[in-house]
C-alpha cells in the first residue's frame, strides 16, 4: 500500500502504550524486557531524526502492585494513592533505561484543566515544542494523583490523540493488546474480519466499537475509534497495532502492513477545545 510507504517521512510521532503492554499478564507486575525494548525503539526513532512523544499508561497498575492490592481499586482516593506511588516508580524505570541509551526524557502530567484555558494550553504547547527542539522525549500521562471525574480525559487513548492535536503530530501510534480494528470482537467471534485501512470514520465503524476485556487498562475499541476521529481530524495519520513486541514500531515506520491505518482527514472547522469540552465517560 502506497500510503504505508509515506510513514517513513513522518517527522513528529506520538506513541501511546497501554498498561497491558507494559505488565505481565500473569502477575500484573512490570515487564522490564518489554519496557527496555520500547525505550530502545523510541531512542532509535529519535536517532533517525524523528521527534517522539510517549504517552504511557501504567501508573495505577504499578502502584497497585507496590501497595499489595489484589484487585483494581474502585475508590477514587485509593486510585490516586496508587497513581502517586506508581508514577514515581514508572518514571524511575523509564529514566534508567533511557539513560542507558544516552537519551534525555522528561515527564509531563496533564489534566483537562491544563488545556481548557487558552493561556495554559499555549504554555503546554510551548513546553512540548521546547523539549522536542532540545532533543528530549517527553513522557506524558494523565495526572491521576489529583484528577477528578470533572477534569479527567478518561483514558490515555483520548489523551494521546489530544497530545497529537496539541503538538500537530504527523502520526499517532496506539499500541495495545489487539492487532487492530476488526468487524467484531475477535476474542468472541472467530469470524471477525481484520480491517487494514480506514479512509474515513463513519457510523459503520463506530458501531463496531466494543469494550476491552482487560482488567488493567481503561481503553477499549470505542476509545481507540474516538482517538482516531480526533487525531485524523487534527491532521495526523493513526495506527492501531499490537504491542506484544515493541519491535513493531520500526516496522510500522518502515512501511510494513501492520495494524489498522486510519488516514488523516483534517477538517477546516477542527478546534481542540471542542473535544476538551466533551463529557468524559465515567470509569468503573
Amino acid at each position: 500500500m502506497i500510503l504505508r510507504k509515506t510513514l517513513k517521512e513522518k517527522k513528529r510521532i506520538v506513541i501511546k502504550v497501554g498498561t497491558s503492554s507494559l505488565t505481565h499478564s500473569e502477575t500484573g507486575l512490570m515487564d522490564f524486557i518489554k519496557m527496555e525494548k520500547l525505550v530502545r525503539e523510541l531512542t532509535d526513532l529519535h536517532n533517525r531524526g524523528k521527534e517522539v512523544v510517549l504517552v504511557s499508561s501504567g501508573a495505577i497498575a504499578v502502584g497497585r502492585k507496590a501497595l499489595g492490592l489484589k484487585e483494581r481499586p474502585s475508590a477514587l482516593s485509593v486510585k490516586q494513592a496508587c497513581a502517586s506511588v506508581g508514577q514515581a516508580r514508572l518514571m524511575m524505570s523509564y529514566q534508567k533505561f533511557f539513560m542507558e541509551y544516552n537519551q534525555v526524557a522528561s515527564q509531563i502530567l496533564m489534566t483537562k484543566n491544563t488545556l481548557i484555558h487558552e493561556e495554559n494550553r499555549e504554555n503546554a504547547r510551548n513546553t512540548f515544542e521546547t523539549l522536542l527542539s532540545m532533543g528530549v522525549i517527553p513522557i506524558v500521562n494523565e495526572n491521576d494523583t489529583i484528577s477528578t471525574y470533572e477534569i479527567r480525559f478518561g483514558d490515555n487513548d483520548t489523551l494521546s490523540a489530544i497530545v497529537s492535536a496539541l503538538v500537530q503530530a504527523d502520526l499517532l501510534i496506539l499500541l495495545s493488546d489487539i492487532d487492530g480494528l476488526f468487524t467484531d470482537d475477535p476474542n468472541r467471534n472467530p469470524d471477525a474480519k481484520f480491517i487494514e485501512y480506514v479512509d474515513r470514520i463513519d457510523e459503520r465503524f463506530r458501531k463496531m466499537a466494543k469494550g476491552s476485556a482487560s482488567d488493567v487498562g481503561t481503553g477499549g475499541m470505542s476509545t481507540k475509534l474516538n482517538a482516531a476521529r480526533l487525531a485524523t481530524s487534527a491532521g495526523a495519520d493513526m495506527i492501531i497495532a499490537n504491542g506484544a513486541d515493541m519491535g513493531i514500531l520500526h516496522r510500522i515506520i518502515d512501511g510494513e502492513r501492520i495494524g489498522t491505518m486510519f488516514k488523516a482527514n483534517r477538517t477546516d472547522d477542527f478546534y481542540l477545545i471542542d473535544y476538551l469540552d466533551a463529557p468524559v465517560k465515567k470509569q468503573g
